[in-house]
């Protein structure tokens, strides 16, 4: 898989989260940095309004898939804060 720079970092982000410990809050409230959610939002915005290059479609879909990842993550974690 050929990853951008900018989606290393966001991938960077997340490696350092788990390597460094996790609690269900911490993954709760994990967030990405400005500058991560910033490249993202250039990159719908730009999917939206005109065409991506085909690398910054694969950028695209790799973050869609890391968020939806940190969703199902987060959602798991708040059963472990929460049980019912």
């Amino acid at each position: 898989m050929n990853i951008s720079v900018n989606t290393a970092k966001v991938y960077d982000e997340i490696i350092e989260f788990i390597a460094a410990g996790t609690t269900p809050q911490s993954v709760i409230d994990f967030k990405l940095s400005d500058a991560a959610k910033d490249r993202l939002e250039d990159l719908v915005y730009r999917a939206k309004t005109e065409s991506l290059t085909g690398s910054d479609q694969q950028e695209l879909d790799y973050f869609l898939m890391l968020e939806h990842i940190m969703t199902l993550a987060k959602a798991k974690a708040h059963q472990y804060v929460n049980p019912q």
